[in-house]
């Protein structure tokens, strides 16, 4: 279940809990599904119900119960649960998860092996509005853009390294750890629909980020003695999957995704 399935799912249950005779301006056109913030857990995060009960002077977590309960019956959901004023968090089930790895993974595209830092940074500088300059030291700390091709670059290598320790990518066999990076990339759905470069760099930021902090909490090969086990295979499905999300970002602001950095 991507953002934008559960978008339709969300609107299509508050127009069912609320009754055929509802308002049409009493719904939004559209349920904003995001990675859920700081409050809660699970996979996706809306706070629908609190614009929904703004407008019929309901109690928000009156109609965030509505839509907890509605959604909770969805093929895939495993968990919703109401926090904060009116918060509605969405967890999903082993299988719904290990799909949208594998369709991430599918729908990505494997990147360019060259490395074009002048034209690279001009184009990442005109969508983000920073500062050449700083863009052109290419350290972690300095550069977004480099943040984001190291990323890809660290999703090639891990693959690379896993084929020859004969481990391969195993989507259900994903770890509950990589939950939160699993949103970042499925939220992708929301940006592509935006059409503009600016959002979308920021969105390949924050999946480069969540993904290096993944990659150092919860290491996709085995070191030392370790066996390889499922949540190897797991985690480099999840890698697979970070590097189709970043390619196709980066291609699609006609930057680079180069395989080694």
């Amino acid at each position: 279940m991507t953002p934008a399935q559960l978008s339709r799912t969300a609107l299509h249950t508050l127009r069912r809990a609320l009754g055929a005779g509802t308002d049409a301006n009493v719904l939004p056109g559209r349920v904003v599904v995001e990675a859920p913030p700081r409050r809660g857990g699970g996979d996706y995060a809306t706070g629908v119900a609190l614009q929904v009960a703004a407008r019929t002077g309901r109690p928000p977590r009156d109609v965030a119960e509505l839509l907890r309960k509605g959604l909770a019956a969805e093929p895939g959901v495993a968990d919703v649960r109401v926090v904060g004023p009116g918060f509605v968090n969405v967890t999903l089930d082993h299988a719904a998860r290990a799909a949208l790895v594998r369709d991430l993974a599918a729908a990505g595209s494997s990147g360019d092996a060259r490395d074009r830092p002048a034209a690279d940074i001009a184009r990442w500088a005109a969508a983000t509005g920073e500062d050449p300059a700083a863009l052109a030291v290419r350290t972690a700390r300095s550069s977004s853009l480099f943040r984001v091709q190291y990323a890809y670059a660290r999703t090639r290598a891990v693959l690379r390294n896993g084929r020859q320790l004969g481990i391969a990518p195993d989507p259900d066999g994903r770890p509950e750890e990589g939950a939160a990076l699993l949103a970042l990339l499925a939220d992708q759905a929301r940006v592509e629909d935006t059409h503009a470069a600016g959002p979308l760099a920021r969105h390949l930021a924050a999946v480069a980020d969540a993904f290096l902090d993944f990659h150092d909490s919860c290491p996709p090969l085995p070191s030392g003695d370790e066996k390889p086990g499922a949540a190897h295979r797991g985690r480099l499905a999840l890698a697979e999957a970070t590097g189709a999300v970043l390619a196709g970002g980066l291609s699609r602001l006609g930057v680079s995704a180069p395989a080694h950095i």
